[in-house]
């Protein structure tokens, strides 16, 4: 379109309209895992308990679950070290915050069994999607990715099953105790030299 003056130049678009629509589009992407991880959140926090406990309570589990909604997305790049600031660090490990976290919830609120079920099948199903290391482009190729499932649910299982033992009110519950406080730490330890020593 022209005019006596000159062709008209298109007009480029606001600074306001482009943020919001850059902030649009980061709160929609990687619906899956923003799925997922809000749900495993809410479901720690005990939505049965929730829904009849007092206004405050409630406006925290709202607050909960706006925050997983943003953290829940895998962080799918290449390690790099930028600052050290908590913040940045936070960030950065969101994937793994956001987890922990939800155990933390969960363990504190006690929730019922069929509600820790289901905590244990988001839990799994979030880390699998989120893990960099099978689902992510920085994965190493020819990788296969049933047998890290398969061992995952396995090993939730396992945990799941330990964890409804009934050994709590008895003398000698601090044995069974400390065996899993050493065993996480000794799988906490292979997974951090098998990250360090990768293959080849």
């Amino acid at each position: 379109m022209t005019t006596a003056r000159g062709p008209i130049a298109p007009q480029a678009p606001s600074p306001v309209g482009s943020r919001v629509s850059l902030l649009i589009a980061r709160l929609t992407s990687r619906m899956t895992d923003r799925l997922l991880g809000t749900a495993l959140v809410v479901a720690a926090c005990d939505p049965p308990a929730a829904l009849h406990a007092p206004l405050l309570d409630r406006m925290l589990v709202l607050g909960a679950a706006t925050a997983a909604w943003w953290a829940a997305p895998m962080v799918d790049a290449r390690p790099v070290l930028t600052s050290m600031r908590w913040r940045t660090v936070m960030a950065r490990r969101r994937t793994t915050v956001l987890p922990a976290a939800a155990i933390a919830v969960a363990a504190a609120t006690g929730p019922a069994l069929w509600l820790v079920v289901c905590i244990t099948a988001l839990l799994l199903a979030y880390l699998l999607v989120t893990d960099a290391w099978t689902a992510g482009v920085t994965a190493p190729p020819g990788r296969p990715r049933v047998t890290p499932a398969l061992t995952a649910a396995a090993a939730s299982a396992v945990v799941l099953l330990a964890a409804q033992a009934p050994v709590a009110g008895t003398s000698w519950a601090r044995l069974p105790a400390s065996l899993a406080i050493a065993a996480t730490t000794m799988c906490l330890v292979l997974a951090l030299r098998a990250h360090r020593s990768p293959p080849g």
